[in-house]
């Protein structure tokens, strides 16, 4: 079972050791990158929750959920309004077995109890090359909406 624990002390480096395949490390930002920009984010007094995920008591991956402002300068209501999927990566070692799917389930019931407020979305981003990630998306019920996230096409799912 999917479940999500903090960062902590005690699992930081174990998460910031997580990696995808190499050829999905330019569709990822490194997860000691995400855990910075969630930092910057809260000092900034906007929302983002970084989480580890683990699949019983084994570490398989790492999320992270926003709502609200990414910092760009033009962003759409859609954004400023709405939940985000900031991250979301399964260590390699840990692909294939149905964990992405199981992952974003629990993402999904998490934000529904809105820990940042209530909204009506949920949106992620993914960019244009990145055809695997556009598939699952897809499959799991974001509709990409026509609108862009710097380079990356924006997908919604409705709450």
């Amino acid at each position: 079972m999917i479940r999500f624990e903090e960062i902590t002390n005690k699992n930081i480096w174990k998460v910031c050791a997580l990696e995808p395949f190499e050829n999905q490390k330019d569709f990822v930002a490194e997860n000691i990158q995400s855990l910075a920009e969630a930092f910057a984010t809260r000092n900034e007094g906007n929302n983002a929750l970084p989480l580890a995920v683990y699949y019983d008591d084994v570490l398989v991956g790492f999320v992270m959920i926003g709502k609200g402002t990414v910092g760009n300068a033009e962003e759409s209501d859609l954004i400023k309004e709405n939940y985000s999927l900031w991250r979301l990566m399964i260590d390699k070692r840990y692909q294939g077995q149905g964990l992405g799917k199981q992952t974003m389930d629990a993402v999904i019931a998490l934000i529904r109890t809105f820990p940042f407020g209530e909204a009506k979305k949920v949106w992620l981003s993914y960019e244009p090359e990145n055809t695997r990630a556009r598939a699952i998306y897809q499959r799991y019920g974001f509709v990409e909406n026509g609108e862009m996230c710097g380079n990356e096409i924006v997908a919604v799912y409705d709450l």
